[in-house]
């Protein structure tokens, strides 16, 4: 695998780390640990998301789903079993997994469901007010010239 420099890209802007940040997670991310558990990300409405996650065997007490740091956190551990099982064939995994989902600004997680062996994260993206585009008014010319205009006073 290619391994890139990126201290170039820092160097050269301002205001982008997160952009940067981004691409070094992405490209230094172990590829043979992407495949458990499966996953499914969907766009439920315009500004909905949904994550599902297959966790067959889990119970919900077992699952982990946490948000910290625009980050979107999905782990399970499976509870120690006391009786001692002899499997002919074994083909669920129930292993313990850590997932990471990287959440973009004004994401948030607005619930989480466990149904049928599928985990699933509710997600909104709520733009602030702020950033939301807005309609100017246009004033015709006549009246910012008016309002530029100084009364002089006579002297003399």
């Amino acid at each position: 695998m290619r391994s890139f420099d990126l201290a170039p890209l820092y160097r050269a802007t301002v205001g982008f780390d997160q952009i940067a940040d981004m691409m070094d997670r992405v490209l230094a991310s172990d590829v043979s640990n992407q495949t458990y558990p499966p996953y499914n990300i969907e766009k439920t409405a315009d500004d909905a998301y949904r994550i599902s996650i297959a966790v067959a065997g889990f119970t919900e007490d077992e699952l982990f789903v946490e948000v910290k740091e625009n980050a979107l956190h999905v782990s399970a551990r499976k509870a120690t079993d006391e009786t001692e099982r002899s499997y002919l064939h074994r083909g669920i995994a129930t292993r313990a997994f850590e997932r990471r989902f990287q959440l973009a600004d004004h994401v948030r997680v607005t619930g989480a469901s466990h149904v049928d062996g599928m985990l699933h994260i509710d997600l909104e993206r709520e733009v602030p007010e702020a950033l939301k585009p807005r309609r100017i008014a246009i004033s015709s010319g006549t009246k910012a010239i008016e309002k530029d205009v100084v009364d002089a006073k006579s002297v003399n």
